[in-house]
């Protein structure tokens, strides 16, 4: 399965600004909460099992996609 890694945000800085600082509140515990359900909601967005498989072993092993 191909995954596009190719950047298709607008503002990537600001996306990552905007998910850290919705997490300064919390707890790791409730942050780490909080990325289970954003994955989860993503996840359903995405909607295709191949692809989801694919993207869980390219973040789990990030060496072996980049070979």
């Amino acid at each position: 399965m191909y995954l596009d890694l190719n950047r298709n945000l607008d503002d990537p800085d600001g996306f990552y600004e905007y998910l850290v600082t919705s997490q300064r509140h919390m707890s790791d515990e409730e942050a780490n909460r909080m990325n289970a359900r954003l994955i989860l909601i993503l996840s359903n967005q995405v909607g295709d099992m191949d692809t989801l498989k694919s993207a869980i072993d390219m973040a789990a092993n990030p060496k072996a996609a980049a070979a």
